[in-house]
């Protein structure tokens, strides 16, 4: 982290690059609707969560570096060292902490991207049920949320969150923008933000999963 309370951006360029050098060394990688993120301002990405690469992946796939609020456990050891270093951001999911809100709405009111995963945790990637998180950043900062649908990283006959093989064929799909609208701070309206948001991202899972179907 920075003096300010900002997580280091010059340390998520430095892993935007080394993610996606990584990622097309490993995998076969395609990109789809990456002109739905905008090039410039705070945008918060929110992907769905089955499997170890999401994360990565996305830091290395997206068109602008990322900020990711990932879970404190992480941050321990080397990789603690290695996931301070490229700027993301711990998160306790029970107990979010005010430094972690602070480097969360910092970083996006400086105009940079954060990554919020709306389910909080690994799963079927559903989006059936949403942490509040997610609508209480946008709201707070005025963001738009873009989707973000992972196909292929969690891998077939795998445990839960299980690694995809070695070049294996994943996908990243970004979806529209969503905005909400401004000014609802409230109890209620956090919840209907978060229903807002949870129709959209479930419907952009929809999408893809049908898309993928039709091509296999």
């Amino acid at each position: 982290m920075s003096d300010a309370g900002l997580p280091t951006y010059r340390g998520s360029v430095f892993g935007k690059y080394a993610a996606w050098t990584l990622a097309r060394l490993l995998y076969r990688v395609t990109i789809t609707g990456a002109e739905y993120v905008p090039r410039t301002g705070p945008v918060i990405l929110a992907p769905n969560h089955t499997g170890f690469l999401d994360a990565p992946l996305l830091m290395g796939t997206c068109p602008r570096p990322v900020h990711t609020l990932a879970k404190k456990e992480l941050f321990k050891g080397p990789l603690g060292w290695l996931l301070h270093g490229v700027g993301q951001i711990p998160l306790d999911r029970d107990d979010p902490s005010r430094a972690m809100i602070k480097s969360g709405i910092g970083a996006l009111d400086a105009g940079r991207v954060l990554v919020v995963f709306p389910e909080g945790t690994r799963g079927a990637g559903d989006f059936a049920a949403l942490r509040t998180g997610l609508a209480w950043f946008a709201l707070r900062s005025g963001a738009p949320v873009i989707p973000v649908v992972f196909a292929g990283t969690a891998g077939r006959g795998r445990t839960l969150g299980g690694m995809p093989g070695l070049r294996s064929r994943v996908e990243v799909v970004f979806g529209r923008p969503v905005t909400l609208p401004a000014g609802g701070r409230t109890r209620s309206a956090l919840d209907a933000a978060t229903e807002q948001l949870r129709e959209a991202l479930v419907a952009h899972r929809e999408a893809v999963a049908s898309r993928t179907e039709e091509h296999t």
